[in-house]
């Protein structure tokens, strides 16, 4: 699994298996905090529709922990004011570069946790589309 989609997962579902997945290494190797989280702002860029140009609309704050473990660097950066988050996306992105054992396990857990976030996704979908108006079926007269 391609670690953007990894950290999507991490990052939209439910941030228990992120504490889960993270204690199982914390718990077995020695995990060395190389930067403890800390804020920071990172310029937002945005492509522009209708002539495909890139634009800065802001800086977003974010939250950024790396750590090292068996000589694997792993990067946890996250929007907002989240250092648990970003400290334990660190560890199991370390975790994937070192390429340990248990990181064998997690696809399964990733994915299962991908579909329920695409279930969430569609309920709420489901929930805004009924209020939808049709404007073809309203009578004018």
């Amino acid at each position: 699994m391609k670690r953007r989609r990894r950290t999507e997962i991490l990052i939209n579902g439910s941030q228990m298996l992120a504490e889960t997945l993270a204690k199982t290494i914390t718990e077995h190797y020695d995990v060395r905090v190389i930067q403890e989280p800390e804020n920071g702002l990172v310029m937002m860029k945005v492509r522009e529709t209708s002539k495909k140009n890139l634009f800065y609309p802001g800086e977003v704050l974010v939250t950024e922990c790396k750590v090292q473990i068996n000589g694997a660097i792993g990067i946890g950066i996250v929007t907002g004011d989240q250092p648990d988050l970003a400290c334990n996306l660190a560890v199991i992105d370390a975790a994937y570069e070192a390429n340990f054992p248990e990181t064998k396990e997690w696809s399964q857990l990733l994915e299962q946790e991908e579909q329920n976030i695409m279930k969430a996704k569609a309920a709420e979908n489901q929930s805004i589309l009924k209020t939808k108006v049709n404007f073809e079926t309203m009578d004018v007269s």
